[in-house]
């Protein structure tokens, strides 16, 4: 992994973004006023899904870099040491001259390998075959679709076959594979457990969850890969690779507390469920959902220890722009057993969740006597501090008089308490943009929406693209489009899966064109997207007609008789296009 994708994978664009440019959250995407122009109605627009912005009052967009580079006035030299900065990465780690630390893709095929082997190992054992397909009743497909495990119970089989396979002790424990035996020597990290893969958004093995098959309360029934150079805790979401088209397609995701709940809610039909490393909901790993849906619902145990880790989100959740709720399941209940009960149970209680905050106030309701001086001081002890960290004022006026209609105090008695309550994080104020406003070019803007809206449709949309037909590469300024257009003219069945070589050097630019076409025209009947094509396609020519024949106009005041005579055929020329496409 070289820098730029080393700063990517750290750093959200939505959160560079907001460092500059106040934005609210709109569906999948985030929303706000350019700071290139002196927009009025927000027209900015951020995809943390495919982490590119669109300023479609200026017409810029591209990356977090390209971002940076625009508001700060640099170079991409300067973007990139900047964001590496404020990603905590020492660009010094890649210069060619050193090494770059472990061969990252070395230990992804060890990880790789290792979990064909548990796969092996699991055809061969009766007891774990027994737990997964009798006692979880997982059919055989759904242990091959999430690739279960067994870990040999032996020693070192696991370390054994990978350094029969090339592996040095070195990349098996930088894996995550093995550990130091009492008295020296190394041995397999997981032995007699069922192996879960846990598999990154691509679908990548990044580590494992081991469970115990025999029950020994003095033996961790879990235990999980340690912290590598791959697996990181706090930002894991179990089951992603799996469940983000159903997160997107259903608008929210459902997190739960185990591998094996997310495994039983898939088998049932209910995709949109991941899991978290624990009950620990960390910034990183909203952020990395929010991507998705803005709809988040917990289903964790309401215990002590997840009823502390749900007021910990709440202000996390607020930062991040996602909207958290509560999934409230019958006593003594998960999810697999309402499953395995009847799946109908577990889709009726997802779609009966509860705003957090709604939720919390409820819970504490019922477990306090709010009668009571002790009851209301111990009420407002734990709702002040999580309403005090809520990023939307409006939002935080509304719980504060709900709390105090509830407790019959007077809201300035409580506002008192509210300010004396220490906050948690200062508000950090907005980097101030190095350019000024640009007053917009009209005509150019003009040209360069056109551009970019007709390169969107026909990217987008197979079938439009004969509107491409009697498009040339002079008839387009904009370099990425005419790229685009010019290779959807020739390559008309491409459906962005071929790799090509320059569809990859435009990567950023189709990413903006795949959301400009989200957000103008998704939804549309194919009839009205012909239509537009063909508006669209007039107006390009009509565009670049006026130009050439503006130049001959110019040309002629000094052209000779035979020169002229030319220039005017030229224009005939440049009319017939014109009426070929008026005529259309």
């Amino acid at each position: 992994m070289n820098a730029v994708e080393e700063v990517k994978s750290r750093l959200s664009i939505e959160d560079v973004v907001s460092e500059y440019v106040q934005l609210k959250r709109a569906g999948r995407n985030f929303k706000g006023l350019s700071p290139f122009t002196n927009e009025k109605t927000a027209s900015f627009i951020v995809s943390p899904e495919k982490q590119i912005w669109k300023d479609f009052s200026s017409g810029k967009g591209g990356s977090m870099f390209d971002f940076v580079m625009e508001v700060e006035g640099v170079d991409f030299r300067g973007a990139l040491e900047l964001l590496a900065r404020k990603s905590g990465i020492d660009l010094d780690d890649y210069k060619t001259t050193k090494k770059t630390g472990p061969n990252k893709e070395k230990i992804y095929e060890l990880l790789e390998l290792s979990a064909k082997f548990y796969q092996v190992q699991f055809s061969k054992n009766n007891k774990a075959l027994d737990y997964v397909l009798k006692k979880r009743k997982f059919s055989k497909q759904t242990a091959l679709t999430w690739r279960i495990g067994y870990s040999p119970n032996n020693g070192s089989a696991l370390i054994d076959f990978a350094k029969s396979k090339g592996f040095s002790d070195q990349e098996i424990a930088l894996a995550g594979l093995s550990t130091k035996r009492y008295g020296g020597g190394l041995q397999d990290m997981f032995r007699g457990r069922l192996m879960i893969p846990l598999q990154d958004p691509q679908g990548r093995v990044i580590g494992f969850t081991a469970r115990l098959l025999d029950d020994n309360p003095s033996v961790a029934k879990y235990i999980n890969t340690p912290q590598t150079v791959l697996y990181d805790k706090s930002r894991h979401i179990y089951g992603l690779h799996n469940a983000k088209e159903a997160i997107r397609k259903n608008k929210y995701v459902v997190l739960v507390e185990g591998n094996l709940d997310v495994i039983a809610s898939h088998q049932a039909g209910v995709n949109q469920v991941v899991a978290t490393a624990g009950t620990a909901l960390t910034e990183p790993l909203l952020k990395n959902l929010s991507r998705f849906t803005g709809d988040i619902r917990l289903s964790f145990d309401a215990d002590r220890a997840g009823i502390a880790a749900t007021e910990r989100a709440i202000p996390i959740a607020s930062k991040v722009k996602v909207s958290l709720s509560i999934i409230d399941i019958p006593a003594g209940k998960d999810p697999d057993e309402l499953i395995q009960k009847d799946p109908k149970l577990w889709v009726n209680i997802i779609d009966q969740n509860k705003y957090v905050l709604d939720w919390l106030i409820a819970l504490y309701e019922r477990r306090l006597d709010l009668k009571t001086a002790t009851g209301k001081k111990e009420f407002s002890d734990v709702l002040l501090p999580v309403i005090k960290n809520l990023d939307d004022a409006v939002e935080k006026d509304h719980y504060l008089q709900q709390i105090s209609d509830k407790l019959g105090v007077s809201k300035s008695a409580l506002l008192d308490k509210y300010s004396a309550t220490k906050k948690n994080q200062s508000a950090m104020p907005r980097r101030r943009i190095k350019i000024e406003p640009q007053k917009i070019n009209k005509t150019q803007m003009e040209r360069q929406r056109t551009e970019d809206n007709f390169a969107s449709l026909v990217l987008m949309r197979k079938t439009l693209r004969n509107f491409t037909d009697i498009i040339q590469p002079e008839m387009l300024l904009n370099e990425n489009a005419r790229q685009l257009v010019i290779f959807l003219k020739e390559n008309k069945d491409f459906d962005g899966g071929q790799g090509d070589k320059i569809v990859q050097n435009l990567r950023d630019y189709v990413k903006i064109e795949s959301l400009l076409y989200e957000e103008l025209y998704q939804g549309l009947e194919l009839n009205e997207l012909h239509e537009e094509a063909s508006r669209l396609q007039a107006r390009l020519i009509e565009m670049y007609v006026k130009t050439q024949k503006a130049k001959i106009i110019e040309e002629l005041q000094t052209a000779s008789d035979k020169a002229s005579r030319d220039l005017l055929n030229q224009a005939k020329q440049y009319d017939k296009l014109l009426n070929q496409v008026k005529g259309a």
